[in-house]
């Protein structure tokens, strides 16, 4: 019963066989191989953008990081949800890459900005003169981190904001497969026709073993990334195993295929948890995540029957009643639902 994060389940045999088949006699390194070549254009293809510049790094931070410090000078100021992952899980990560940029924090139900709350915020920065700091970047991530996603009719408003604003705008997509797989737009809809500048895209979370990217859409923001890239040590040298990950996990739209079966079994857990009368879900399931409210004695004993899932101390907790977060995966299977439900019935 591992529920823990999606960070957890394994790499999936495509990948592994691709990244066997990429193991094959020599290449060229640093990315320029025929391979990181071929990758490149199917990210293009995939979004529907044939000038954009695509950068493959290993880890999500770096991925969040050096896109943020491309897009905001040391003197600016970056906007996101207050529980972004990007604020409350990356050790500063964003402003240290930028060179002392600062984070200004935004509350919103379910981990999403509106309008609303983005104008509030935004009014309390004023950009009188250079003592107010540069309001620079508003970052979003989809999915969210309370599992919620945002859809093209969310993310219009909240760039035409930033971007009346002179800002620009950075997408966390860790889970960016698992908010495809969830809204049916298209990865252009969910990014660049949205207003989305650049795009943080995760693998990692579904079935790679180490693969995210920087999509920067407009070539001229991408200006000088690659040395910021190579002064971060974010460039591999043997980047084909890079490359044939993002090829594999694209081919015949495996990526949506696995993202699509961990929302499918996060939908399926949650209506379980629905017919329990002492489990309370806090969060509309629209991706693989689920925040459930249980007896404190229920989650004891679920961990010390095998449960893996992570703490996520919310507003109306107690010291008898707690939450915690529930990931599934694209390997996660119904047994592992079955018994999860079984050993809370008990």
């Amino acid at each position: 019963m591992n529920f823990g994060s999606d960070n957890a389940s394994g790499v999936h045999p495509a990948i592994m066989d691709a990244l066997a088949a990429a193991n094959q006699g020599h290449a060229s390194g640093y990315g320029r191989d025929p391979l990181t070549e071929e990758a490149v254009e199917r990210v293009r293809a995939v979004f529907e953008a044939p000038r954009a510049e695509i950068f493959f790094v290993g880890v999500g931070t770096a991925s969040n990081a050096l896109a943020l410090a491309q897009l905001c000078p040391p003197f600016g100021r970056i906007f996101c949800h207050r529980g972004a992952h990007i604020e409350t899980s990356e050790s500063g990560a964003p402003g240290f890459m930028a060179g002392g940029a600062q984070m200004a924090l935004i509350d919103g139900a379910d981990g999403r900005v509106t309008p609303a709350a983005l104008n509030d915020a935004l009014a309390t920065y004023p950009q009188d003169d250079e003592h107010d700091g540069l309001n620079a970047v508003l970052s979003l991530s989809n999915a969210t981190e309370m599992g919620t996603v945002y859809a093209p009719e969310r993310i219009a408003p909240l760039t035409a904001i930033a971007h009346a604003q002179d800002m620009a705008v950075h997408m966390d997509g860790a889970r960016f497969a698992n908010a495809v797989a969830s809204t049916g737009a298209s990865p252009a809809e969910l990014t660049w026709r949205s207003g989305v500048d650049a795009l943080s895209l995760g693998g990692t979370k579904d079935g790679c073993m180490a693969l995210e990217a920087v999509i920067l859409f407009d070539p001229d923001r991408a200006r000088h990334f690659s040395f910021r890239r190579m002064r971060a040590g974010h460039l591999w040298s043997k980047h084909r195993f890079l490359a044939a990950q993002m090829l594999a996990w694209l081919d015949d739209e495996l990526w949506l295929r696995l993202a699509g079966h961990a929302n499918a079994k996060a939908r399926t857990l949650s209506h379980e948890l629905t017919q329990i009368s002492f489990a309370e879900i806090l969060n509309p399931v629209e991706a693989n995540e689920i925040f459930v409210r249980l007896p404190q004695r229920r989650i004891e004993a679920l961990r010390k029957g095998g449960l893996r899932a992570a703490d996520w101390p919310m507003p109306g907790d107690s010291d008898t009643r707690m939450t915690i977060r529930l990931v599934t995966s694209w390997a996660t299977t119904e047994a592992e639902i079955t018994a999860l439900v079984a050993a809370l019935r008990r």
